[in-house]
């Protein structure tokens, strides 16, 4: 009989960030860090869908703070992409990378997962990393943290590290 494998009860790291999503609309192309690329034939690529943004693909190249504040000094990006992936309800996926660049930590921590948006927290997948992070599994918690109606968000990032290396 195989012996079964203990799995690490405590997070062997613990990490809160930040990042904030300015979406292009048309008129802020110098402060935009994400844009449409993908839209229905209903929609376009300056305004979100309606019917909860079915259809719609956004990519972002957003910067990561240690605090809430969006003009903090950044710690690294946050990049990847969503998808409106619902018509019903308001939900997403996700699938994206923290490129972190910082003397305590160096190296990617990558995404993945389902994000129910209408819920206060949403957990998603840590699949791997990079440097510091390098083939490291978990948690994150995500939550939203603010918001300016379609333009900009702020996400609250709990990461739990349950495989170091």
């Amino acid at each position: 009989m195989a012996s079964k494998k203990m799995r690490r009860l405590h997070p062997c790291k613990n990490l809160v960030l930040y990042f904030h999503d300015i979406l292009y609309n048309g008129k802020n192309a110098a402060n935009a860090t994400s844009a449409i690329v993908g839209a229905p034939s209903w929609g376009n690529r300056t305004i979100l869908a309606g019917q909860n943004h079915f259809g719609d693909m956004v990519v972002f190249d957003d910067p990561i703070t240690l605090d809430n504040n969006l003009h903090s000094n950044p710690v690294g990006r946050a990049q990847g992409f969503y998808l409106y992936d619902k018509k019903e309800i308001f939900t997403a996926w996700v699938g994206f990378s923290f490129a972190l660049n910082t003397t305590d930590n160096k190296g990617t921590i990558n995404f993945a997962g389902a994000d129910p948006l209408m819920n206060k927290t949403r957990d998603i997948s840590v699949v791997g990393g990079t440097g510091d992070f390098f083939m490291t599994r978990g948690i994150a918690t995500l939550m939203t943290d603010a918001f300016e109606g379609e333009v900009y968000f702020r996400l609250r990032v709990d990461i739990k590290l349950y495989e170091c290396y």
